[in-house]
C-alpha cells in the first residue's frame, strides 16, 4: 500500500502533511508515524499532520510528534496546514480550523500565514525561568550567548526534571537583541532534540518577555535557526488576547511512500 503525502516547512520546522478527509489513515499506528518521520528510514519530519473534516470549521488538524504520539498544539504546524488547505482548494485567503486546543482563525497571503493562538492568562515567573502554556507547555530561560548553549543536553535535563517529569515540557532559551527583537532556540518534547523553530515556543517567549518587562512592545520579532517569525498580542488586565503568530509556510514536495 502506498501513502500520498506532502511536505511543508515553516522556518525550518518541517511536517509531513496527509489529506485524511477520507479518514483512512490509522491514527493508532504509532510505529508507522514514527517511521515516516524518521530522517534516515522514512520521509523525515519534526511531526506528522492529518487534515480531516470538521463539523465546527473548515477542517480539523490532528498533530503527531515525531515519536508517533499525538501531540499538543503546534504553531508552525498550524500555519503549514493553512497553506496545505489552500493548496487543496479547501480555503482561499482565510480560514477557521479545529485543533486540539480549540478553534483557530488564520489568514494567508503570498506564503505568509498569520495564525491566531489561544489566549494566555496563567504565567509562572521565577528568578530562573518562566512557564506558560500557549497550546503547548513551555519553559523559558532568558540569558546571553545562547549560541553557545548545548540545547539538546540542557533541554533534555530540564524537560525530564522537576517539576515536569514524565509529562515533560518544551524548553526555550531566549536572548534579547533589541527592545522588540529576541533570538530563540528550542528543545521540543516528542522530537527530543533541538528544532529549527517552534511556533508555540516563540509565542511563549514573546509573552514571557512582555510579562517580565523585558520589552514593552506588543509586536515582537523572533529570530530562530530557521528564519524569522513575528508575534503580536493585546494585553487586557491579566490576559494576553488576540495573540498572532506570523511567518512563512512553504510547500517543499509531495510523493508516495510504501507503508
Amino acid at each position: 500500500m502506498s501513502l500520498h503525502f506532502y511536505k511543508y516547512q515553516g522556518t525550518g520546522n518541517d511536517f509531513i502533511m496527509i489529506d485524511n478527509r477520507s479518514l483512512s489513515f490509522k491514527k493508532t499506528n504509532t510505529d508507522l508515524i514514527n517511521k515516516l518521520c524518521d530522517r534516515r528510514f522514512g520521509i523525515g519530519a519534526d511531526g506528522l499532520i492529518l487534515l480531516e473534516p470538521s463539523e465546527l470549521a473548515d477542517f480539523k488538524m490532528i498533530y503527531f510528534n515525531a515519536d508517533g504520539n499525538e501531540g499538543s498544539m503546534c504553531g508552525n504546524g498550524g500555519r503549514c496546514i493553512v497553506a496545505f488547505a489552500k493548496q487543496l482548494n479547501i480555503i482561499k485567503n482565510e480560514t477557521t480550523f479545529d485543533a486540539v486546543d480549540g478553534l483557530h482563525y488564520a489568514t494567508i497571503k503570498e506564503g505568509i500565514v498569520s495564525l491566531k493562538m489561544i489566549n494566555v492568562k496563567s504565567i509562572e515567573n521565577s528568578n530562573s525561568h518562566s512557564f506558560l502554556n500557549t497550546g503547548s507547555p513551555h519553559h523559558i530561560s532568558f540569558s546571553e550567548n545562547i549560541d553557545k548553549i548545548n540545547v539538546k543536553e540542557l533541554g533534555a535535563e530540564i524537560r525530564y526534571g522537576a517539576p515536569y517529569f514524565n509529562e515533560g515540557t518544551n524548553v526555550n532559551f531566549a536572548e534579547k537583541i533589541s527592545d522588540n527583537s529576541f533570538k530563540v532556540r528550542t528543545y521540543e518534547r516528542g522530537v527530543e532534540d533541538e528544532t529549527l523553530a517552534c511556533g508555540t515556543g516563540v509565542t511563549a517567549v514573546a509573552i514571557a518577555a512582555h510579562n517580565t518587562r523585558l520589552t514593552n512592545n506588543n509586536s515582537i520579532n523572533i529570530k530562530v535557526l530557521g528564519g524569522d517569525l513575528e508575534v503580536s498580542f493585546d494585553k487586557e488586565n491579566d490576559t494576553y488576547k488576540n495573540v498572532f503568530l506570523k511567518g512563512p509556510a512553504m510547500f517543499v514536495f509531495e510523493g508516495y511512500i510504501s507503508i
